[in-house]
């Protein structure tokens, strides 16, 4: 069945017009040893991308590749100008690589998909439909994925349902690329070490209504994975960074507190069983009972953890008030004047 719309996908959004020269749809490709598959990517891109009646540009970020990629995207750019290229001087990784791609983008409607081809730019359309509908973030869902199962598929699921629990933000799958955001929202994330993945928890927690849709998976036929199972597991390390940026940015004091608090409720039980024994057996030495060495050392746990919330409620003060950081986003102001500034 054609997918392909006959008339604008975003007709009841105000875009712009094809004599406009600013692109409304703009696709981020981050791009690392992928010189076989840019070409056929280019066009199938271009196929799908010519039915929407919507300016757009293809941004190309090449993350150091060794390949050829390089000559390949200079060559596509040279053909099409709705091509544009980002160039990175070493490999910086797909995080910097989007975030380059982000900071570069015209487009109000931005859309980001993977240049191995595993991702079908036949989505695009279905993908940019919700955005119509109110919605600001559309996650691809990679449900029947083409990747080896206990490499791939098993640690990704498994990553998927931890971050799930842990943000509350329930969509099947974080780790899919391919997904269309408004422009708008993503001025406000900012993305650090591996955190791309995280693009929708981060847009959920400033207000953005996400939803996901099914997308295609094609199996790799060109060039070599960058996926493996050390990449779960970055994932995994970045959750407690993801958490508390996400949820005690500004109080930090309450996420060192549960943890050393727990610490200090441990070290009482130990101090606890220590006493108990030694009321049921008097002559029982406590200071040969293992034991009390726990109770001290969760004791002292609980209270360095408790120091370093202190430390950190006072660094977030810091941060905050010495470079007038918002602790909120304003969605609209109704009925509000700008103030005035003294002379």
């Amino acid at each position: 069945m054609d997918r392909q719309p006959s008339t604008p996908i975003l007709s009841d959004m105000a875009y712009r017009t094809m004599n406009e020269t600013a692109p409304y749809l703009s696709v981020l490709l981050p791009v690392y040893n992928e010189v076989d598959n840019l070409r056929p990517l280019y066009e199938d891109l271009k196929a799908v991308l010519d039915t929407l009646h919507h300016p757009y540009e293809i941004l190309l970020i090449d993350d150091g590749s060794q390949d050829g990629s390089v000559a390949e995207i200079r060559a596509l750019a040279a053909e099409n100008p709705a091509v544009k290229a980002i160039i990175l001087r070493r490999n910086f990784g797909q995080t910097a690589a989007i975030t380059a791609g982000l900071d570069h983008a015209q487009g109000q409607i931005l859309i980001l998909m993977d240049a191995d081809r595993q991702n079908d730019p036949r989505d695009i359309p279905a993908l940019i439909k919700p955005l119509a509908q109110g919605f600001d973030i559309v996650s691809g869902w990679r449900k029947n994925r083409q990747d080896p199962f206990l490499t791939s598929v098993l640690p990704s699921r498994i990553a998927n349902w931890i971050i799930g629990k842990l943000t509350g933000v329930r969509i099947h799958d974080h780790g899919c690329t391919l997904k269309a955001y408004r422009r708008d929202i993503l001025e406000n994330v900012s993305l650090y070490g591996e955190t791309h993945r995280f693009i929708s928890i981060f847009g959920h927690w400033i207000g953005a209504k996400v939803t996901e849709i099914e997308v295609h998976h094609h199996p790799r036929t060109r060039g070599k994975s960058k996926y493996s199972i050390a990449k779960s597991f970055k994932v995994l390390l970045d959750l407690p960074l993801l958490i508390l940026l996400g949820t005690y940015l500004t109080r930090p004091m309450h996420f060192f507190g549960k943890i050393g608090g727990g610490f200090s409720l441990l070290g009482f039980l130990c101090a606890c069983s220590v006493l108990y024994e030694k009321w049921v057996d008097p002559l029982a030495k406590a200071h040969r009972n293992p034991i009390l060495l726990l109770a001290v050392f969760f004791a002292l746990m609980g209270v360095q953890i408790l120091m370093i919330g202190l430390l950190a409620e006072l660094i977030t003060r810091v941060y905050h008030e010495s470079q007038q950081k918002k602790t909120y986003f304003v969605a609209e102001k109704i009925g509000l004047e700008p103030k005035q500034t003294q002379p």
